[in-house]
C-alpha cells in the first residue's frame, strides 16, 4: 500500500526537474559564471595578468593593445578583479555557451 500511495503522488503531481533547454534556470546572486573586460576602461597596465594564478590572461601593450583570456584555464577565482586599478574587469552571472 505504501509504495501506490507513492505512485499515486508522482503520477498526479508537477515534475521536480526541468526541462533544460527549453526553461534555462535563472543565475543565483553572487554566481561566478564568465570573466568580462571592458576594453574602454582598460588601461592594459598587466597587472591582472601577473595576479592570475593560473596564468589564463595575457596582455601586450605593444605592437597593439590586446587583452586576452583563454578561458578553459580561467577557474573564476577573481583575483584579477581584485587587483584592476581601472575596474574594467568583472564577473557576469552567465556561464560562457559551449562551443561546438
Amino acid at each position: 500500500m505504501e509504495m501506490l500511495k507513492n505512485i499515486l503522488r508522482n503520477t498526479f503531481s508537477k515534475p521536480v526537474t526541468r526541462l533544460y533547454p527549453f526553461e534555462k534556470r535563472e543565475a543565483m546572486a553572487g554566481a561566478r559564471g564568465q570573466l568580462d573586460n571592458n576594453a574602454d576602461l582598460c588601461t592594459y597596465c598587466s597587472v591582472c595578468e601577473k595576479r592570475c594564478p593560473t596564468g589564463a590572461i595575457t596582455v601586450k601593450r605593444k605592437p597593439e593593445k590586446s587583452w586576452t583570456l583563454r578561458p578553459h584555464m580561467c577557474i573564476l577565482c577573481g583575483y584579477c578583479i581584485e587587483v584592476c586599478p581601472k575596474k574594467s574587469l568583472g564577473m557576469l552571472k552567465e556561464h560562457r555557451a559551449p562551443s561546438v
